[in-house]
């Protein structure tokens, strides 16, 4: 059968036909996005919920060693430590050091222990702070080491033969040498 050149094929029709097809593959593409989006969802909401804390606690273990497990995993409590300004020790005139650090603790507990002593902390560091020249302090290694010394500073206990403190980390938020 030839075709009759004389009829034409509407030019409507044949638009239609595709965009109707391809309307119904975007309306598929749209629902499984929408499943995809909501399946992952609900697993990030129930790996959240459920599935780190039993993951972190073994079945077979007693409930003391699990519940220290439970404090080990709570975030870390921080004490901002209000500025210094001290004279340094001179070497190339008078120099001073002004610095802002926090101090990062384990629990409430030593927050508030410390914060009851913050006469006794703030002595300590200053003491220690003035001992220091400018070139002990002015590269990264000098901050570090000057990070562990207030770090153990501030460890010493408070009382005669009382515990040690559980500061964990100095952090320094502020340091200038001038």
């Amino acid at each position: 059968m030839k075709a009759n050149p004389k009829i034409k094929a509407d030019p409507k029709a044949d638009a239609a036909a595709p965009a109707a097809t391809g309307g119904k593959r975007k309306l598929f593409v749209l629902i499984g996005a929408a499943f995809v989006v909501l399946a992952l969802g609900a697993g990030a909401g129930w790996y959240f919920l459920h599935g780190s804390s039993s993951a972190a606690v073994p079945a077979n273990k007693d409930h003391t060693s699990s519940k220290k497990k439970k404090d080990d995993a709570a975030p870390p409590e921080y004490v901002a430590i209000e500025p210094f300004t001290v004279n340094l020790q001179p070497e190339n005139g008078e120099q001073y050091l002004q610095v802002a650090f926090t101090l990062q603790v384990d629990n409430k507990e030593q927050v508030e222990l410390i914060k009851a002593n913050m006469a006794k902390v703030r002595s300590r560091v200053l003491l220690l702070l003035s001992g220091k020249k400018a070139s002990e302090i002015s590269t990264v290694e000098g901050k570090q080491r000057l990070a562990g010394e207030i770090l153990a500073a501030v460890n010493e206990p408070f009382v005669e033969h009382g515990e040690e403190q559980e500061v964990s980390d100095v952090l320094f938020t502020s340091f200038i040498i001038q």
